[in-house]
């Protein structure tokens, strides 16, 4: 007994840097106080890099690649599969997606025997449908769930073809060399859902023509019936069904009129485009990095240094980013500990895929070992549900 007392002590004042280790078996990655990071690694079409920083007490971020078969089948489509998850209001949708999305994909390629825009469209209704489940059969003992959800950001390359779903507002940015300058490049690929956003307003209106108040500008931030910013997303049922919207879920989710109609969707914007030979890489990141830098600052700083560690100094660059706009030292932002953190910036998940335009070209009919890497991040239960998030965390991803 007295043993135990004393490990448990140790573990209370263990040096600083040792405090959070991440012991994912198949991350391949380091923990780096809230950083996690694994500098490069290889996949099917060339070399990637990924970090996650965390900020919320609980890390609502989950992230993926998948290399090798993309098929349930070992005589299927073969290639890269790369996802960001950005959870709002607790990290269940997120981790959900992380365990399924893929999975499901891999089942619909199988049925339809080649990877399509349409395969992926049914992984992310598989994968709505499925959290859809475990709502419904949380709800009486967790009614919070119903205000939990993901952004959910996915590109999958095969064949040499590239495929960009999103639903919310994470971002995918293709980095292209051209030929005439030398210079790189950025072309945003993914489709962003947010509020803030002229067209989605306008969407959303057009839908929802009986409500003035499906889009509200709360304290300088335009948000659906007020309370959130993203018009799709995975999850989120409370702005989905009349059902999960009522007590005894938080009064500050609930809504005065019953919803007669889906608020949200968890239909995905999907693009297809051929891989070209000039095309040099793609970051994929929640949109915590994107509030500090532009698409071009973004590919710049990758073009111009190493590949090793790509995504974690492009991480560094937007906290130093937001340590200067909050008048302080990086150094003392890096002392913040998760929870109060988040007051300062948002979890930030970033992955940077290189194309090396001769696997790209011969993915299909190369097998490689299949490799799975999550991002990792401090270790809690699984079914740790986040304590509910104030108005601003709930409302923006």
């Amino acid at each position: 007994m007295l043993s135990e007392l004393m490990n448990f002590l140790r573990s209370c004042f263990r040096p600083r840097s040792n405090r959070y280790v991440h012991t994912g078996a198949d991350s391949g990655g380091r923990q780096d106080g809230l950083l996690w990071y694994k500098d490069i690694g290889q996949h099917i079409n060339g070399d990637f890099s990924m970090a996650v920083v965390q900020a919320n007490n609980l890390l609502e971020d989950q992230s993926q690649l998948e290399s090798g078969g993309l098929s349930t089948h070992e005589s299927g489509a073969y290639g890269t599969f790369v996802g960001v998850y950005d959870g709002h209001g607790g990290p269940e949708t997120s981790r959900y997606i992380n365990d399924h999305l893929f999975q499901h994909l891999k089942r619909f390629c199988l049925e339809q025997q080649s990877m399509s825009v349409e395969v992926i469209r049914k992984a992310f209704q598989a994968t709505e449908e499925g959290f859809l489940s475990v709502v419904t059969r949380e709800w009486p003992m967790k009614p919070q769930i119903a205000a939990v959800g993901s952004c959910c950001l996915v590109g999958v390359i095969c064949n040499g073809t590239l495929y960009i779903a999103n639903c919310g507002d994470s971002r995918a940015v293709l980095g292209r060399i051209m030929k005439a300058t030398g210079e790189v490049l950025s072309i945003q690929l993914s489709q962003e859902h947010n509020a803030s956003i002229e067209s989605v307003r306008q969407e959303l209106q057009s839908l929802h023509p009986e409500d003035p108040h499906i889009v509200v500008l709360k304290h300088n931030v335009w948000r659906v019936k007020g309370l959130i910013q993203i018009s799709r997303s995975i999850g989120d049922v409370y702005l989905k069904k009349a059902e999960f919207n009522r007590e005894p879920l938080f009064s500050k989710f609930r809504l005065r009129d019953p919803i007669k109609r889906p608020i949200l969707s968890a239909d995905p914007a999907i693009s297809a485009i051929q891989l070209q030979p000039h095309d040099q890489f793609i970051i994929f990141a929640s949109d915590g990095l994107w509030e500090h830098l532009t698409n071009q600052e973004a590919v710049d700083i990758v073009q111009k240094h190493p590949r090793n560690g790509s995504a974690k100094r492009l991480i560094k660059t937007a906290l130093q980013e937001a340590a200067k706009k909050r008048e302080m030292r990086y150094s003392d932002l890096k002392k913040i500990d998760r929870g109060v953190r988040r007051h300062f910036h948002d979890d930030i998940t970033v992955i940077v895929v290189f194309l090396d335009s001769n696997l790209v070209s011969k993915a299909s009919s190369v097998k490689g070992p299949n490799l799975s890497v999550r991002g990792g991040g401090i270790n809690l239960p699984p079914n740790t549900l986040a304590p509910y998030a104030t108005t601003t965390e709930a409302g923006s991803t």
